[in-house]
């Protein structure tokens, strides 16, 4: 899919046809839509074609007539009827006539900009469109990382009493999805070190206060993944151990309460056997059955008490 945008009198409008200043986005072209862009531009198909393979690595690239930079974005996943975070590929080619970005799917980074919820953005200043693209990816990272934090709060919850495996799976996502931030970030972060030394693009003084914000937004977004990932990674192990431990303890009870129950058994097992009854107790007695069912109740309590005090049950 292709949409033209351009910004005129401080408002972002969609357009039919490119024109000079103007802002292409492919939204997972089809391969006519990535020729017609590539011939009208002098662009190398393949360069468009690369963001849409989701193990593109990022990257700068410098041509004749245009310039390729490549960056992972964060995107939501949904999957069994929750949300996880993944990583996908961005292009943005930047020409002497427009800018052009190139993405598998419609994502926040590039929605705020659709949308016109982005202040000072304009079109036609490409250095700036750049630099502010890279500062809103940053920013949905760190965005996207605290709602991690706060889905691994909730599920530490769940675990204290937890003895299923579900609680620990959601975890394991979590930190997949974590693993994938990180690589993507320090990714990011070389990408973003050359485009501070390179020399081809264009920077104003202004241009150069924003990269810096973009290099620390991605910094801080690489501590907190990597602090969450550690935490994440010790509360693993450690409920583990919690929930093989609860299940033990429900062992142990079940264990208990079959003794107990097995005491009534055996001692009405022994009156069900077909002996003379000269030798049983209390067989040839009129109160011999209520007396030995009171007797096998009184070692069950007695049992069941011992197991209480030493905390079996």
């Amino acid at each position: 899919m292709i949409r033209i945008f351009k910004t005129e009198d401080g408002a972002v409008h969609q357009q039919d046809e490119t024109s000079t200043g103007c802002w292409v986005a492919l939204t997972d072209p089809t391969a006519t839509e990535i020729l017609e862009i590539a011939d009208q531009y002098h662009i190398d198909p393949d360069d468009l074609r690369a963001p849409l393979d989701e193990e593109e690595r990022s990257r700068i690239e410098v041509e004749d007539d245009y310039t390729l930079i490549l960056v992972d974005i964060p995107l939501i996943e949904e999957r069994n009827g929750k949300d996880w975070y993944e990583t996908i590929p961005m292009g943005i080619v930047t020409t002497e006539e427009a800018i052009i970005t190139v993405c598998l799917e419609d994502t926040a980074v590039l929605s705020a900009f659709m949308d016109g919820r982005v202040r000072n953005f304009h079109t036609y200043m490409k250095t700036r469109f750049i630099l502010q693209m890279l500062y809103k990816n940053a920013q949905m990272y760190l965005q996207y990382l605290r709602v991690i934090d706060k889905k691994s709060g909730e599920i530490e919850k769940k675990l204290h009493q937890s003895t299923k495996n579900q609680e620990l799976i959601e975890l394991l996502e979590l930190e997949k999805s974590l693993t994938y931030f990180i690589t993507s970030l320090r990714a990011n972060e070389v990408v973003l070190e050359k485009l501070l030394r390179n020399e081809k693009i264009k920077k104003y003084p202004e241009d150069e206060d924003l990269l810096e914000d973009v290099i620390i937004e991605n910094k801080q977004a690489i501590e907190m993944a990597n602090i969450y990932s550690d935490i994440l990674s010790g509360t693993m192990d450690a409920f583990a151990s919690v929930i093989s431990n609860n299940l033990n303890i429900v062992m142990k009870f079940l264990s208990a309460i079959t003794i107990v129950m097995s005491i009534p058994t055996i001692i009405s097992g022994f009156y069900g056997m077909n002996v003379n009854e000269t030798g049983m107790p209390f067989a040839g007695s009129p109160w011999g059955f209520p007396i030995i069912i009171l007797f096998a109740v009184m070692v069950s309590i007695c049992v069941a008490f011992w197991f209480y005090k030493k905390d079996y049950l």
